[in-house]
This record gives structure tokens, C-alpha cells and sequence, in this order.
């Protein structure tokens, strides 16, 4: 089959990224793969799309994921029809282009739409990402399962939040990632308090969050695959994401380590309360960041750190998320 992986930009794109590897792994099993960013997109005519993409077929050449991304680079662009495309894997981040291209994201959902006409498996699918496009999906699922939360643009309805949770709340853009922009505010930075507000609604929306303790642990990174955990060898595809001293953001990219994840039944409960919506809105592939026993964030367009849990776990659960597409793919075919 034909994969084609939309992301931001192909020169953003780095050897390490969980899209990289998934997209190595691809080729090892056989199949073409292709890149597509965001301004790649062509619409013709009858609702036929095509794109300028860069191609690479499976080569003994190519052995690592350095390796693949040289080759992609080093390859031209050429058009190619949706209809020659068997997968569009959506993997870029809309906060990436907020700023410098804010159409870029919503011009590659409405395209990913017109390639599902063309019976194009997309995923995850993008008529739900639409509306899963920020933090406030989260808010779709059970209460139990999710921390007290509050979206405002208002310095006052921030600081009754701030009463009400012990003077204690994390704070961060409703639309974000990479833990940019992100607050834990007490009694002792209260004076800051409304600078913080100001700074983050600068670019929308903010959401305030109940602070759970248990985030002095970090979070756990945990992946679902068309509904269910991934899963080999009875280890979960995870990561526990511990912060440095006086840090509270898990990104691995703002410093964090990762570790192995101890997951408990409690977790597997926790994700068992989300998996089956996940699943209906069609969120093939997904991350959750878990903190205690509350769900804090649903990566539903570009979940990372599935090379650190393979690392971490001594486990390939790249051969078992490809294995599990072909399947579908399959399925697609005969519908």
C-alpha cells in the first residue's frame, strides 16, 4: 500500500519524531510512503485532490530513520493523485502554524475530506479533528475522568478559579502544544497572576486546570491504537515524562526524562472510561497524558514519544501499529 504522511513542513521534520519511525517502519514491510505538508494540496476539479509529495519506496538502502529523511529531502516533489494513495496519516501539529500560516491546518482538514470522498482511508479522521482541534475536546468525556477545568479570556473568572481550587491551578493555552506558554500558579506567584493571563491570551483562549499532586511524578504518555492499548508482550506502549527540578512541563523536548511506566489496573481503567468514544469519533491513533487518576490532554494530531516507549520497553509496537493499518486498510478495500 501507499502511505502518505501529511505534516507541517518536511524540513521540521526530524529523525527522532514518532512519525519518522512509523514511516521507516512502513517501508520495511513493503510499502511506499510519502510526505505532504500543509501547502502541498492541489484541488482539481469534481472534488478530485492531488498533491505535490515526495516519495520514497522501500530500499535496503535506507536502515535507519536518519537515513529515510536524507533520501526524503534529497527527493523532488511530484504530483500525485489522492486515488493513488491508499492511507493519509494526518500527522501535523496546528500550533505549529498559528502564527506564520494560520490557514494551514484548517486548509489540510478540508482536504483530508475531499480525499476521504475518493475513499481514501484518513486518520485520524478529519471531520472529528475539527472539533477536537483544541483542549476542549477533553471536556467531551466523563467528568471523572477529566480535572476540573475552566476556558475563559477573563483575568476575573481566572482568579474566582484560583479561590475555588486552593490557590493552586495550572494554567496554559486552550490551543497549544510542546508545553509552551504553560503556569502553575500558588499563593506565592499570585502577584504574577494576571501578567500570566495576559501573556497566554494573547493568542486565545486559556485553560485553567484544578493542580493535581501527583504531578510532581510527571505524566505518563499512553497510546491507544483504534481503541485499544498497544500493546506487546504484556508492556504497554508508554512513557512516564519526569520533569526537572523546579519545571512542571513533561515534554521530553522541554527537558523532561523519560522512564519506564508502572501502569496499574486503575490506569487501564481510566483509559477504558475513553477508549470506546475515541474509538466511534474515529481516533485511530492517539496519545493520552495521564496524571493520578485524571486523563489531563487527548493528543489526537500528532502524538509523540512512541520511539522512547519502544526504547524504554525493549519493544518494536511500530510492526504492530503498521500490521494493524494494513488490516484496515484491507477492511476499506472491500467496503
Amino acid at each position: 500500500m501507499k502511505i502518505a504522511f501529511v505534516i507541517n513542513q518536511t524540513h521540521k521534520e526530524e529523525a527522532s519524531f514518532t512519525t519518522t519511525l512509523l514511516a521507516l517502519r512502513a517501508l520495511q514491510r513493503g510499502h511506499d510512503i510519502c510526505y505532504i505538508g500543509l501547502a502541498d494540496f492541489v484541488y482539481l476539479e469534481e472534488e478530485r485532490v492531488a498533491a505535490h509529495a515526495r516519495s520514497v519506496a522501500p530500499s535496503p538502502d535506507i536502515k535507519d530513520t536518519k537515513q529515510l529523511l536524507d533520501i526524503l529531502r534529497s527527493t523532488a516533489k511530484l504530483r500525485i493523485e489522492m486515488d493513488h494513495i491508499d492511507v493519509m496519516w494526518l500527522r501535523f501539529d496546528p500550533v505549529l502554524d498559528m502564527i506564520g500560516r494560520p490557514w494551514a491546518a484548517t486548509m489540510g482538514l478540508q482536504f483530508a475530506q475531499l480525499a476521504q470522498k475518493q475513499n481514501v482511508l484518513v486518520i485520524n479522521d478529519p471531520h472529528a479533528l475539527i472539533g477536537a482541534e483544541n483542549k476542549l475536546y477533553l471536556e467531551n468525556f466523563p467528568e471523572e475522568v477529566r480535572p476540573k477545568t475552566m476556558v475563559t479570556r477573563s483575568y476575573e473568572d481566572v482568579l474566582q478559579f484560583f479561590e475555588e481550587q486552593d490557590q493552586h491551578i495550572i494554567l496554559k493555552p486552550l490551543k497549544g502544544s510542546g508545553g509552551k506558554n504553560v503556569f502553575m500558579v500558588n499563593k506565592n506567584e499570585v502577584k504574577n497572576l494576571k501578567q500570566i493571563v495576559e501573556v497566554i491570551c494573547r493568542d486565545g483562549y486559556l485553560i485553567a486546570q484544578e493542580y493535581l499532586p501527583e504531578a510532581q511524578k510527571g505524566d505518563i504518555r499512553f497510546f491507544l491504537l483504534d481503541g485499544e492499548p498497544v500493546v506487546v508482550n504484556g508492556k504497554y506502549a508508554s512513557v512516564n515524562r519526569v520533569q526537572q527540578a523546579g519545571e512542571i512541563r513533561s515534554n521530553i523536548h522541554q527537558g523532561a526524562k523519560a522512564q519506564v511506566a508502572h501502569i496499574t489496573p486503575e490506569i487501564l481503567t481510566l483509559v477504558g472510561k475513553v477508549a470506546e468514544k475515541l474509538k466511534h469519533d474515529g481516533m485511530y491513533f492517539v496519545g493520552l497524558d495521564i496524571v493520578g487518576n485524571k486523563i489531563m490532554e487527548i493528543n489526537v494530531f500528532s502524538p509523540g514519544a512512541l520511539p522512547q516507549a519502544s526504547a524504554l520497553n525493549e519493544e518494536d509496537y511500530t510492526t504492530v501499529i503498521i500490521e494493524n493499518l494494513e488490516k484496515k486498510v484491507s477492511l476499506n478495500k472491500k467496503d
